[in-house]
């Protein structure tokens, strides 16, 4: 447990996504990869996470080049590297005015950071849920704190393909398909 609710929720929405999963060859709404890569990404970006708040030591993989390839099970991946994120979430003070994370700018306030953290296990909580053909993991509220963060650290990963453009929004979004609109992400994709 951390005194970080949002990544509570982000983290229990990846483990939900990932139980959902009976095929993990299928592909995801990241373009050219499948589940399992999507699962291999967002586990290393847990672990990056860590690693620049603790000095510890990053993936032994590269998050952006998953081969797909689960050794063991998907908990077997997936548990340690959360573990380890909210391990390191643990020892900040939400009044920190800088952390260091993986992201840019690399140091901002310690809300924005852990939002930036959750983030990235929510977006890819949702791929791999759509990818299993699973309703969205995401609550309502989780993806509506999470879009003013993702409304302040995006544009810079935009440039790097993290994120595709923004698609624009259709009436009856709700909070969900807005955050996934504003990620470049199609609210309504089915593999």
């Amino acid at each position: 447990m951390t005194n970080w609710p949002i990544l509570e929720q982000s983290h229990e929405a990846l483990r939900t996504a990932a139980a959902a999963v009976a095929d993990w060859d299928a592909p995801t709404p990241c373009a050219d990869w499948s589940a399992a890569q999507v699962l291999q990404h967002a586990a290393g970006d847990q672990i990056a996470f860590a690693a620049f708040l603790t000095g510890g030591p990053g993936p032994s993989f590269d998050p952006f080049a998953p081969t797909g390839v689960l050794d063991g099970t998907p908990a077997d991946l997936l548990e340690p590297a959360l573990a380890s994120a909210a391990e390191a979430w643990a020892g900040v003070a939400t009044s920190s005015e800088q952390v260091h994370v993986p992201v840019p700018p690399n140091d901002m306030p310690a809300g924005l950071g852990v939002g930036a953290c959750a983030l990235d296990a929510a977006v890819h909580a949702w791929d791999i849920a759509r990818s299993a053909g699973a309703p969205s993991p995401l609550s309502t509220t989780l993806a509506r704190d999470l879009l003013p963060v993702a409304q302040q650290i995006v544009e810079p990963l935009r440039t790097y393909g993290a994120y595709a453009a923004v698609l624009p929004a259709t009436s009856g979004d709700d909070e969900v398909a807005a955050l996934m609109r504003y990620l470049g992400r199609d609210p309504h994709w089915k593999s």
